[in-house]
């Protein structure tokens, strides 16, 4: 029975602390619009940079909705005392959303170079880039801010950051689909993955 509950905590854990990340790419399909981030050139390859895609506005506005569900966290953490889940501070917030977005620019980049089309399939990186985008990012701040101590305030052991990490890797590809599902049911995406 312990076992369980520590796998159910795990996954309760992984979604808190990717919350932050999770939103920002929904939000910036259904912000986004206006300038692409690449201005519409070209690399030396002859094809463009990003893409349509990726604009300015989708960026910005996917980074800020991130930010604000991270700080609506931070509010119910202190405010019903949810000492049972992750601590997020404004750092962690902020290089989450941001990391998922840039996460997904640098896929863009290469799917282009790859000669992969907007909206094409590449199932291991449409998945990940995300994760390995806001989770390389919190690290780097945290490291470049002397907030490194945040793993050990809020993992009490090593085998549980790993676990929250594994159950992460897990629920990750699952929202990912579901969102891409529901987008394309919407109308806001052309293509359901």
């Amino acid at each position: 029975m312990d076992i369980l509950i520590s796998i159910g905590m795990a996954f309760l854990w992984a979604f808190w602390i990717m919350i932050p990340a999770y939103i920002p790419n929904p939000a910036a399909a259904l912000i986004g619009g206006g300038t692409p981030v690449d201005f519409g050139k070209c690399a030396k390859d002859g094809r463009r940079i990003l893409g349509d895609g990726k604009t300015w506005r989708g960026l910005i506005g996917g980074i800020l909705v991130g930010v604000i569900f991270g700080l609506v966290q931070m509010v119910l953490v202190d405010y019903f005392q949810w000492d049972f889940l992750p601590k997020h501070t404004i750092i962690t917030i902020c290089a989450l959303a941001t990391g998922a977005l840039l996460g997904d620019m640098i896929k863009s980049y290469y799917k282009r170079r790859l000669g992969k089309e907007r909206g094409a399939k590449w199932p291991i990186a449409d998945m990940y880039d995300m994760v390995v985008g806001s989770l390389v990012l919190m690290v780097f701040a945290l490291l470049v801010t002397g907030n490194i101590g945040w793993f050990a305030e809020n993992f009490d052991s090593v085998w549980f950051l790993l676990g929250t990490f594994a159950a992460i890797l897990i629920l990750s590809p699952l929202l990912h689909r579901g969102t891409n599902i529901i987008g394309y049911l919407l109308g806001l995406k052309d293509v359901p993955w």
